[in-house]
């Protein structure tokens, strides 16, 4: 019987994938985008716009480094820093160097409309066949030549790790359900006890369920961002209690209040060394055309509403919402800075003493994890936004590319960490599940 199950399966799921392939060829022709749109910077064009009950996808298929390695700009060396990790996301340098990267895959939102049932394959296809390793893996380059001599599983078992922070002899980590801290002594290479609970953090759903931390320039505070459960409350906003929020948690007792609400997938969060103040890219919705909604960097301030999910880039309504928020719409700010349509910033990190000098001195590395639901491809890269007196004061530029060729996806950038103390760029790739490694040419 189990067979004669499995078999009846096989050709309805290729009745879906014809289906889905359809759908998409039909959608190809309205999801180009318009190249004389301005996508980036403090006041990006924002064209009309192109309601689609399934948003054009376009996914390209992994392809492998073959022997290569992403393209840096003139005076730059990259080179592998770690390679077979499981699924690489955040990452954490140590006050002795070491460095900790969060492995793992969460989430398992139940698909609830076409669009989820269609996007589910197609997404895959752009991702690693690794399974997420749900660890910290901590790797030691004491004389600094880009080749670790130590790798070790700091902490396994835990629950799709993401964020990380370091406070006071301890390393913070927020899991997809839960904020927890393991304490820390410099050298060791393993956890010495379990994990100890923080607070708990919001997992209904979990559509979004990448959970992203950062301390406060005191340490008194840790930051935690928590991304919405739908794209514009399709779910019903019942669902989306305590989503699409900033929180700010008392690292002493886990008390918790929420900062900034409407933000909608906070997918990174680093604060700004010459103000101190709490920044964050954050991805935005989908299904209103290939150039809208920019995903943006944005400064995040006590109280703020960004929009979602009743206006977009400020006071920009969003026809599909019903009930609408005028109340909460009046008073909706505008983010910083757009990062371009769709590009899936999932890394945010500061240059800090110096950067890597020159045009590199201040600003911040986004590393962009890439496009699914556009048909002309964007994102995968990192890029650099400039900023003087701690606010962006230019266009961004882009730091390190090579992951996206003709052929399909090399690699596919998450975290991006600055390490001053060693002036070094590290840039998580979970398609190759890969840590590159970036240093100026000596």
């Amino acid at each position: 019987m189990k067979a004669r199950l499995a078999r009846s399966r096989r050709p309805a799921a290729s009745l879906a994938a014809a289906a889905a392939l359809g759908v998409l060829a039909t959608l190809a022709g309205c999801g180009r985008s318009d190249p004389g749109v301005k996508e980036t910077g403090a006041e990006p064009d924002l064209p009309g716009v192109r309601e689609t009950l399934i948003p054009p996808m376009k996914v390209t298929g992994p392809t492998g480094w073959n022997g290569e390695t992403p393209t840096a700009l003139e005076g730059y060396v990259v080179t592998a820093f770690a390679t077979d990790l499981r699924i690489p996301r955040q990452m954490l340098v140590l006050p002795n160097g070491d460095l900790l990267v969060a492995e793992g895959r969460g989430g398992k939102a139940p698909p609830l409309r076409p669009k989820d049932v269609i996007a589910g394959p197609i997404k895959k296809k752009g991702n690693t066949r690794v399974e997420g390793g749900d660890r910290l893996t901590l790797l030691r380059d004491a004389d600094n030549d880009g080749r670790p001599e130590v790798r070790a599983v700091f902490a396994d078992n835990l629950d799709a790790p993401y964020g990380l922070a370091f406070v006071d002899g301890y390393i913070y980590v927020a899991e997809q359900d839960a904020l927890i801290r393991l304490p820390w002594r410099p050298g060791q290479t393993r956890a010495v006890s379990p994990p100890e609970l923080v607070t708990r953090l919001p997992a209904q759903i979990n559509h979004h369920w990448t959970k992203a931390l950062a301390a406060s320039a005191d340490g008194q505070t840790l930051y935690v961002g928590i991304g919405s459960n739908s794209n514009v409350g399709e779910r019903g906003m019942a669902v989306e209690e305590e989503r699409a929020v900033v929180w700010a948690v008392d690292r002493a007792t886990g008390a918790r209040r929420t900062l900034a609400t409407g933000i909608r997938n906070p997918t990174a969060l680093a604060v700004e060394p010459r103000t101190a103040a709490l920044w964050a890219v954050v991805n935005e919705r989908d299904e209103l055309g290939p150039q809208l909604v920019p995903d943006y960097l944005t400064s995040v301030r006590e109280g703020g509403f960004y929009g979602w999910p009743y206006s977009y880039w400020g006071r920009n309504l969003d026809p599909r919402v019903r009930p609408q928020r005028p109340d909460l719409v009046a008073r909706a700010l505008t983010p910083d800075y757009a990062l371009g349509a769709h590009v899936a910033a999932l890394g945010l990190s500061f240059a800090r003493d110096g950067g890597f000098g020159g045009r590199f001195a201040e600003g911040a590395f986004v590393g962009q994890h890439g496009s699914w639901n556009r048909q002309d491809p964007s994102g995968y890269k990192v890029v650099w936004a400039p900023f003087a007196n701690g606010r962006p004061s230019g266009p961004p530029v882009d730091f390190l590319t090579g992951f996206l060729t003709d052929e399909g996806a090399r690699g596919r950038p998450v975290g991006v960490l600055f390490d001053p103390a060693r002036k070094v760029l590290f840039v998580a790739d979970d398609l190759s599940n890969t840590v590159w490694r970036v240093t100026r040419r000596s």
